[in-house]
């Protein structure tokens, strides 16, 4: 029996020849060059960079030109543009029809104060006006009555007066035919002349008693004048004891209690008119040069947005803040609330065709004076000029061109380096 072995398996190999290892050799110098010239770009960007980050801890954005608006948003509190507070006209006892957090209307009674001191003197001064218009109506019958004697003695020196002219001339007529003696004609010439001296200052005395008459009238009716006016002052006084609403609303706080005696211009309760609304505002002192009356607003309330306008703003300056009121230009939206927050925009300044790149941390990493500009991988650090911003973006003088691609998430992480690798 005859035992198989392995020969069959067995491949006879030919000795390598020296033409076999220059080829291989060749293909691995081709293969090397090839990868070292791939690499090179990568080698020289990693020469280049002092420092690597991140793509993923980035946030990059294109520089653009377009229209560029400066605004700033604050919060806001929603208080009541009208808002009266009452007094009391007089001094008192008040007793009040409503209580706080009632709703009223215009024209309402809220209040009323007891003042017997302004009522009593309103009643008299009302008896004192009486008694000048009779003393009035007493006038002028005196007055008519005066005027017809004075019209009775004129009457009788003009009867006086033809009886002498016609007296004088009987006797001049009787002097002629000699019946007549010349005393008694110098006479009748004598009672002639008196008689028409006689009429004229009756004439005089009508005309100057008749002015005296007039006057005494007239300073009766200004008396009477004076005196109504005196009364409607009163009545109006009088009046104002009953506190009435000016507006629709609600009533806010009473300031003094219910039966209490009150003085002469205190305050006593105020009324808050549910539908004129504004808000309120503070806004930091470093734009408080920039704000001026009549800016136009936005108003966001939940999903609505509405246009408002700047109408106040407070002279002084409180922890840093001032003070400003936005007034809604239509209607006041429903569903508003006392001291609601909303979130308001103010626009400071819009301009056209202005170079500006979105907002971001950036700016503050390098307080407007630095930016890092991406170029095939390489965020190289570069010096810029910033001008006005606002909340979505900010405005390049200088130090970049519309379509560069900044990083405008925080540098911090570069310490100042002037180029760093961005990894994929």
């Amino acid at each position: 029996m005859e035992i198989s072995d392995t020969s069959s398996q067995d491949i006879a190999l030919e000795p390598k020849t020296g033409k076999s290892k220059i080829l291989l050799s060749s293909g691995l110098l081709v293969i090397l060059v090839a990868a070292g010239w791939i690499a090179a770009p990568t080698v020289k960007r990693w020469s280049m960079a002092q420092e690597s980050v991140s793509s993923e801890r980035l946030r990059t954005a294109l520089v653009s030109r377009g229209n560029f608006v400066r605004d700033i948003s604050v919060q806001g509190r929603v208080v009541a543009a009208i808002s009266p507070t009452l007094y009391a006209t007089q001094t008192g006892t008040i007793t009040f029809e409503v209580e706080s957090g009632d709703r009223v209307h215009s024209g309402e009674v809220l209040a009323t104060i007891e003042s017997p001191e302004t009522q009593n003197q309103l009643l008299q001064e009302q008896s004192r006006l009486s008694s000048l218009q009779i003393e009035l109506a007493r006038q002028r019958i005196t007055t008519r009555q005066q005027e017809l004697q004075n019209q009775k003695d004129e009457d009788s020196a003009t009867i006086a007066l033809k009886a002498a002219t016609r007296e004088l001339n009987r006797a001049q007529q009787a002097f002629t035919q000699g019946a007549l003696t010349e005393i008694e004609f110098n006479k009748a010439e004598d009672d002639l002349e008196n008689a028409e001296l006689l009429h004229n200052h009756s004439l005089l005395d009508t005309d100057l008693d008749n002015e005296r008459l007039e006057f005494e009238l007239q300073t009766s009716q200004l008396n009477i004048d004076q005196q109504e006016l005196l009364v409607e002052d009163l009545v109006r006084q009088v009046g104002e004891l009953v506190i009435v609403s000016p507006v629709n609303g609600i009533v806010g706080n009473l300031t003094v209690d219910q039966k209490t005696n009150v003085a002469k211009n205190q305050a006593v309760l105020s009324v808050v008119d549910l539908s004129a609304f504004e808000v309120e505002v503070l806004i930091s002192e470093s734009y408080a040069d920039d704000l001026a009356i009549g800016m136009h607003a936005e108003i966001r309330a939940g999903t609505q947005q509405f246009d408002a306008t700047l109408v106040a703003v407070s002279p002084e300056i409180i922890d840093n803040q001032v003070t400003g009121r936005i007034r809604f230009d239509e209607l006041v939206p429903d569903g508003l609330r006392q001291n609601q927050r909303l979130t308001t925009r103010i626009l400071l300044e819009e301009k056209d065709d202005v170079l500006m790149v979105q907002r971001g941390q950036f700016f503050d990493s390098g307080n407007g004076r630095v930016a890092y500009v991406i170029d095939d991988g390489i965020a190289h650090r570069r010096a810029i000029v910033t001008g006005a911003t606002s909340l979505n973006s900010i405005e390049i003088l200088d130090g970049l061109s519309a379509g560069d691609n900044i990083i405008v998430s925080s540098t911090d992480s570069f310490n100042s380096a002037e180029a760093v690798l961005i990894n994929n």
